[in-house]
């Protein structure tokens, strides 16, 4: 849904506070959740799609940086150990034929034993190192979640799988276009550097304020977009591949682990 003003997310103290408020029903954008805690996007596929998957991710590693796949049927990752990804996820997509059949806030009536789950680095990760060297943070400011656009830059196939990359996209004022590269580019397992900065029509964007994820957010003046690699990135493979399951998070709502920022952070 676009155009949706959301109230700001609690300051959880820890990513287990999170996923706790997120299995009790909690459901809103994780931006700005849990200072510190790695965040990631989830997708679960059949086993017999899962090589076809990790080849996808291994090859479009910008938009796809996998942090943990699971064995087929598991609903763990050491990256939480004691969480549940069917449940501890804000809202979950069900997909059917590459048709999103329902959003639900827990997927345990979904749940297969075939199914092998990746969790793929976020950009929310990042986020605190940029608020930290002083980048303004126009989506958290606005209380929306982050906008994410289709682009009509073709991810490199991997047997059945193929589709666009998808990408993220924050406002930068140009005094902190320096900062926002640095500190991205050190923490490549979160997507790293931005893949695009300035005119959205570069990517095939032709209307900033019609996100196809996400909502809207208002640019201010001087404000320069800057996009980066998004993992929504496999869902839209999703969509164009039709694969006969998978299960996602619904985007911007990430599976908030235990593992800490630095943990990614390059140098």
């Amino acid at each position: 849904m676009t155009g949706q003003k959301h109230s700001a997310p609690p300051v959880y103290r820890s990513a287990a506070e999170a996923r706790a408020a997120f299995r009790a029903g909690e459901s809103r954008p994780t931006a700005g959740c849990a200072a510190g805690y790695t965040q990631a996007n989830l997708i679960s596929v059949p086993a017999d799609w899962a090589y076809e998957m990790l080849l996808f991710c291994q090859r479009n590693p910008k938009p796809c940086p996998v942090l943990d796949v699971t064995d087929a049927g598991s609903w763990t990752t050491p990256l939480a150990p004691g969480a549940d990804l069917r449940t501890d996820l804000p809202r979950y997509r069900v997909w059917e034929h590459g048709e999103l059949l329902g959003e639900p806030t827990d997927v345990v009536g979904h749940w297969r034993a075939d199914l092998v789950s990746f969790l793929i680095g976020c950009s929310f990760t990042f986020e605190w190192a940029l608020a930290d060297a002083g980048v303004p943070l126009r989506h958290i400011e606005q209380g929306r979640n982050v906008p994410m656009y289709v682009t009509e830059r073709p991810c490199r196939p991997a047997g059945r799988l193929h589709g666009p990359m998808v990408v993220s996209m924050r406002p930068v004022p140009p005094e902190y276009l320096d900062d926002a590269i640095r500190e991205s580019s050190l923490m490549p397992a979160v997507h790293g550097s931005p893949v695009h900065c300035g005119d959205p029509a570069g990517l095939g964007i032709a209307d900033l304020g019609r996100p196809d994820f996400g909502d809207p957010v208002v640019l201010r003046s001087g404000d320069i977009p800057v996009f980066w690699a998004c993992g929504v990135t496999p869902q839209a493979a999703v969509m164009a591949s039709a694969p006969p399951f998978a299960i996602t998070h619904a985007p911007g709502r990430m599976f908030v682990t235990d593992a800490r920022d630095e943990q990614y952070r390059v140098a």
